[in-house]
C-alpha cells in the first residue's frame, strides 16, 4: 500500500540536482572559507619572517663563536711558529709532526688544516660558518681526501699579516660560498662576520654586489689603509 502511494523512481533516472539555494550556499561557503584561509595566511606572514630573522641571527652569533676559536688557534699557532700558517710553515709542520697530510696555503682549508695538524685547533668543528652554502664538518681530517673537504668551511683568510699589526685589520671573513670569491648574502642578511687581528668579531654589511662594507668601501679594496695601495692575497675557501 505504501510502495503504491510512493512510487519509486526507475534506477536508471539520475536523483535530482542541489536546488538553487543550495547552489548559491555552497559557493558562499567555499568564498568564507577561501578568505578565512588568506586572512590566516596573511596573520602568519610576520610571524614566519620572524622566525626567519632568529635563524640567520642564530647563524650568525654560532657563526662569531667560530671565528673567536679561529682566532685562539691562530694566535696559538704564530706563537709556536713565528708566523700565521703559511707555504712555510707548512713545511715545518711536516717535518716536526711527521704528517702525511699534503699541508700547503693554496686554500683557505689547507691553511686551516694546518692548525689541525699543529694541534692549536682541537677538531674541524671551529671552521664551521654555519651559512646556507656550506655543510658541517665531518670531523675527520685523517687524510688529504677528508681533512676539510670542500664545502666544510666558508670562512677566507688573509696571509701575509703579524699580531704587530694594526689590530683592527681584518684575517679572517666569511660566510663565503666555497669553491668561489663570492660572499654569500643571504645567510645572515646581508650581513659578513670578520675576524680582526684584535681578536674581535664584527660584522659588517654586504652590498649589491656581494662585497664587504667596510668605511664606505669593499674591505678588499686596496685603498683600505691596512692594505697600503695593495690588494691582499686572500685565500679562499675550496
Amino acid at each position: 500500500m505504501t510502495d503504491q502511494l510512493l512510487p519509486q523512481p526507475p534506477p536508471d533516472v539520475p536523483a535530482p540536482g542541489p536546488g538553487e539555494h543550495a547552489v548559491r550556499s555552497r559557493r558562499k561557503m567555499r568564498w568564507l572559507i577561501g578568505i578565512g584561509i588568506l586572512a590566516i595566511a596573511f596573520c602568519l606572514v610576520p610571524f614566519f619572517k620572524m622566525i626567519a630573522e632568529q635563524l640567520m641571527k642564530a647563524r650568525q652569533t654560532h657563526a662569531i663563536s667560530s671565528l673567536r676559536q679561529i682566532g685562539l688557534a691562530l694566535f696559538q699557532f704564530e706563537s709556536d711558529y713565528g708566523k700565521f700558517p703559511d707555504g712555510v710553515t707548512a713545511s715545518e709542520i711536516k717535518r716536526k709532526t711527521g704528517s702525511a697530510l699534503t699541508l700547503s696555503d693554496r686554500t683557505s682549508n689547507d691553511v686551516f688544516v694546518q692548525t689541525l695538524v699543529a694541534g692549536v685547533s682541537p677538531s674541524e668543528l671551529p671552521f664551521d660558518s654555519f651559512s646556507d652554502s656550506t655543510r658541517d664538518p665531518d670531523g675527520d681530517w685523517s687524510s688529504d681526501a677528508t681533512a676539510l673537504q670542500h664545502g666544510e668551511t666558508g670562512f677566507a683568510f688573509i696571509p701575509g699579516l703579524s699580531p704587530k699589526d694594526n689590530p683592527a685589520f681584518p684575517i679572517v671573513f666569511g660566510p663565503v660560498i666555497p669553491g668561489t670569491k663570492t660572499v654569500d648574502a643571504k645567510s645572515f642578511g646581508g650581513k659578513a662576520v670578520v675576524l680582526k687581528l684584535d681578536n674581535s668579531v664584527t660584522s659588517l654589511p654586504i652590498d649589491s654586489s656581494g662585497k664587504i662594507i667596510y668605511d664606505g668601501m669593499d674591505l678588499l679594496d686596496p685603498r683600505q689603509p691596512f692594505w697600503h695601495g695593495k690588494a691582499p692575497d686572500v685565500k679562499w675557501p675550496k
